[in-house]
Parts: structure tokens; sequence; C-alpha cells
């Protein structure tokens, strides 16, 4: 084994993600593995995909388009890959305004709500 790659338990413990996770993406092709026998062994490249689909999750993007964008820069290369991310942030960025509006007013109304009902308690 090479010391640029993680073992399964390394991985999982790396980016802080359980084993059932990280078995899910190999299973969705997310992520490819070397095998060796019956151990799994990370590298770079492994490593840089796992960043980018934390990272995807954090900003709420569903697998199946992180699939899609990591596809890409398989396919196409790294400018189209970096085009067509520009593309679906921008829809994700309207996506989480609205999330965040509608945060806001519910907030809004649960502190009117908690207010009204603490001065009667008055």
């Amino acid at each position: 084994m090479s010391d640029n790659r993680l073992s399964f338990k390394e991985m999982c413990a790396e980016y802080d993600v359980t084993p059932r996770t990280l078995r899910y993406y190999e299973y969705i092709e997310l992520l490819q593995p070397d095998r060796e026998g019956r151990s799994r062994f990370y590298g770079p490249r492994e490593c840089a995909r796992m960043t980018l689909i934390l990272r995807g999750r954090k900003y709420g993007f569903s697998l199946e388009d992180i699939r899609q964008w990591l596809l890409i820069y398989e396919d196409e290369g790294n400018e189209v890959q970096m085009q067509a991310f520009v593309d679906v942030a921008d829809k994700q960025i309207v996506e989480l305004n609205k999330q965040r509006q509608q945060l806001d007013e519910a907030i809004e109304a649960l502190t009117q709500m908690r207010d009204q009902t603490a001065k009667s308690l008055d």
C-alpha cells in the first residue's frame, strides 16, 4: 500500500462519514476505490471527489446533481465542469435565498406567538 492512500476506516475518519455513507457513495458510483482482496483503498482522486461531494452536500445539492457534475469532468474536462458548476450554483443560490426568506418568516411568526403567549402569562 502506498502512503498516499487511505483505508476504508481511515477514509471514514478523515471525512467524518459513516461506513454506511461511504459504501453508499461507492454503490451509486460517486467513489471508486482501489480494491485489494476485500480491502478498499482511496487515493488522491477519490479524496478529491469526496471533498467535492461533501462540499456539494453542504450547499444543498442532491447526490444526483453531484454525480452528474463529477461525470462532466471525466467526459468533457475541467472548463466544462466549472461552467456547469456556475450554472447549478446560480440556481442553488436562488433556492437557498428562498429558504432563508421562509426561515426568517417562520422565526418572526414564532417570536410573535411566543411573545404573545409570554405576555398572557403575566
